[in-house]
């Protein structure tokens, strides 16, 4: 049985064909009413969930857990698509270089080797499949009316189910951000640091884009003062960012950080309704409270 490791994802998938194939006699579908993203680019909306045993490793190190599998009627080159829900449950490591998952089995290790030609293999019927149908969907769009108008030739939209909007900002009755600076620490105002003109310039615009967003303001007589820094992106762009070590210095560390981002997204899964805060540029979108703003002032030139 062909089964994907994904990491990524945060459910573990059994498709119907190879739950028909087991035989399983009067088994039951809990309803899932989640859609799915990410099968080649579309909705897939599951049949339902069911709690199998899964078992992995050899004959002599063999680990079973019982776990919960989403069905979904969808054409796939694998049968079962592992998560991190199994592999959490399993304690397992799984290495795409070395083609290997291994678990914890008292004070063993057991393991579970893959096949790199079945892997090739599955990869380019996932890729075959994949552009024949892209293939089959643009065709159709182009003879399709979308919104009242046509598709151009060449063109292949995918919409998603309903419209996305920007989240502007949050309120601050709701929540904003509090610095609390240690009584005795002095206020520190950064030498200005000097940059060439390119640097300057990307620095001019991505200010001004800032300030047209109404995400930060002049001011006069800050308390504290930071220097500015770019940090080269892997898009061979330069991110903006604010020298604030010498206020961080001044503030007491936090001792319960935020748990990780894979446990607050596995914790949302089965849930049919979700709010949510767009991250991109979070920072931004909950407000500074205003006596503690001329703190996080920068200068530029």
């Amino acid at each position: 049985m062909r089964v994907f490791i994904d990491s990524g994802s945060s459910v573990n998938v059994i498709f119907k064909e190879a739950l028909v194939q087991m035989d399983l006699q009067g088994y039951h579908l809990e309803a899932v009413e989640t859609a799915f993203f990410g099968f080649a680019g579309h909705v897939v909306y599951p049949k339902g969930e069911i709690v199998l045993p899964l078992t992995l490793g050899s004959q002599d190190l063999k680990k079973t857990v019982m776990t919960s599998f989403t069905v979904v009627d969808s054409p796939s080159s694998y049968k079962i698509i592992l998560g991190r829900l199994a592999m959490n449950e399993l304690r397992a490591v799984a290495s795409t270089y070395h083609q290997k998952i291994k678990f914890p089995m008292g004070d063993q290790v057991g393991e579970v080797r893959g096949d790199q030609p079945s892997s090739r293999k599955c990869y380019v019927e996932a890729v075959r499949a994949d552009q024949s149908k892209t293939r089959r969907e643009g065709k159709k769009a182009r003879v399709d009316e979308v919104g009242g108008g046509v598709v151009e030739k060449g063109e292949v939209h995918f919409v998603a189910e309903e419209e996305q909007e920007e989240l502007a900002g949050i309120s601050p009755l709701i929540s904003e951000h509090h610095l609390n600076i240690l009584s005795g620490d002095h206020l520190v105002k950064q030498k200005k640091r000097h940059f060439d003109l390119e640097k300057d310039k990307v620095i001019d615009e991505q200010v001004r884009d800032l300030l047209k967003a109404g995400h930060i303001r002049e001011i006069q007589f800050p308390t504290w003062l930071s220097n500015v820094v770019l940090v080269p992106k892997s898009t061979e762009k330069w991110r903006l960012c604010v020298d604030f070590r010498d206020l961080n210095k001044a503030c007491p560390k936090d001792h319960y950080p935020l748990p990780r981002i894979e446990q607050l997204v596995d914790s949302t899964s089965g849930f049919k309704m979700l709010s949510f805060m767009d991250a991109y540029q979070g920072y931004h979108q909950i407000p500074l409270a205003k006596n503690d703003q001329d703190k996080a002032s920068f200068i530029t030139s």
